[in-house]
């Protein structure tokens, strides 16, 4: 965060979500369902696996290296089922929409710096742990804060949990005309780096077309933002933005093309916290886009959850074929005093 975050007397943040409907994130849903699939079966399986769907069609790709087999059209199908696009008046459904499937083993050149890491190769004495290598370079990044009880930015934190109501009013009838598709968008007012009061909530939520506009505005509002939001947190100044444009039936890949891993935002901080640009679905642990950046996250959690710190921002360099981050960049933010110094020191020195 930058000083001016903490040192501000009014800082606005915004953050927003997405639902289980939405293109991007339905894609994420199938890359890790296929995942899933093959772990399930073959748990040292190499799997990079993308997803793309627009206008009726489901295209998976990518590399897979396993002893296994899947049937991914089931899967896929399974999955978009799942997440509601089951009627074929929606333009997208699961026993109508097409699949095309893509795949070939991962790059043998890879596999020579993951199966035996750069330090196996050199030191024949070298832990157990030390001998798989890391699946790709790259900067990880992890965060915490005292905010919520999860430990996440109160806005990112409350776009979610907003998104999954709108799939649970929709899936229990609360709001039966409700569609899969949806997205949500929280602005906190900050003063001197602590959430004071919501700004304004932004929701956009699909549709059957039968609805007017103002039911929806007032359904979503109290049915989804007055059950999410504490009133605590908003006053007569917060402003509800709902399907700003007055209507939203079409949506979903009929409307948008969805790609994996293009939430990356919403998947980690809500753009509190810097990325390195890696997203996490579709990947197995080898691939450190996932697996360092969740470790990233355990020691910021663990931090901050022990009292140590209010924030806490760990980054972790990782070098393709090498079990260990080339540097541990580390970064908290006060009240944590000299407490936090022989704390530092034991880190440190504990990781390397």
């Amino acid at each position: 965060m930058t000083q001016s975050f903490i040192t501000s007397a009014r800082y606005l943040f915004t953050s927003e979500s997405v639902t289980e409907g939405h293109p991007d994130k339905l894609c994420d849903q199938i890359s890790d369902a296929v995942l899933d699939a093959i772990l399930a079966q073959d748990p040292y399986a190499r799997v990079a696996c993308e997803t793309a769907v627009t206008n009726g069609l489901v295209i998976v790709m990518g590399e897979i290296t396993t002893s296994c087999y899947v049937e991914i059209p089931n899967i896929v199908r399974e999955v978009v089922h799942d997440v509601g696009y089951n009627r074929p008046e929606y333009g997208f459904d699961h026993e109508a929409c097409g699949v095309m499937v893509s795949i070939k083993e991962q790059s043998k050149d890879i596999d020579l710096g993951v199966t035996k890491s750069q330090e196996a190769k050199t030191d024949p004495k070298v832990s157990e742990l030390d001998k798989l290598g890391a699946g790709d370079q790259g900067m990880m990044v992890g965060f915490a804060c005292t905010e919520t009880p999860e430990l996440m930015p109160l806005p990112i934190s409350l776009a979610h949990k907003l998104c999954r109501r709108l799939a649970r009013v929709r899936k229990d009838k609360t709001l039966p005309y409700l569609r899969p598709d949806g997205k949500s968008q929280v602005t906190v007012e900050y003063s001197n780096g602590r959430p004071k009061r919501i700004d304004s909530i932004v929701i956009g939520a699909q549709h059957d077309p039968d609805v007017s506009h103002q039911q929806i505005e007032q359904d979503i509002i109290k049915e989804v933002v007055r059950e999410v939001v504490p009133a605590r947190l908003m006053d007569d100044q917060t402003r509800f933005f709902v399907n700003a444009t007055g209507r939203f039936i079409l949506g979903g890949p009929v409307s948008d093309t969805g790609f994996t891993g293009r939430k990356i935002l919403v998947d980690t901080y809500g753009g509190i916290a810097r990325h390195g640009g890696g997203s996490f679905s579709g990947k197995d642990p080898t691939k450190v886009d996932r697996s360092a950046t969740y470790m990233a996250r355990h020691i910021a959690k663990n931090l901050v959850a022990a009292g140590l710190t209010e924030r806490w921002k760990s980054r972790l360099p990782m070098l393709l074929g090498s079990p260990t981050p080339s540097q541990y960049p580390l970064r908290h933010s006060a009240p944590a005093g000299s407490a936090m110094r022989p704390c530092l020191s034991w880190l440190i020195n504990t990781m390397t």
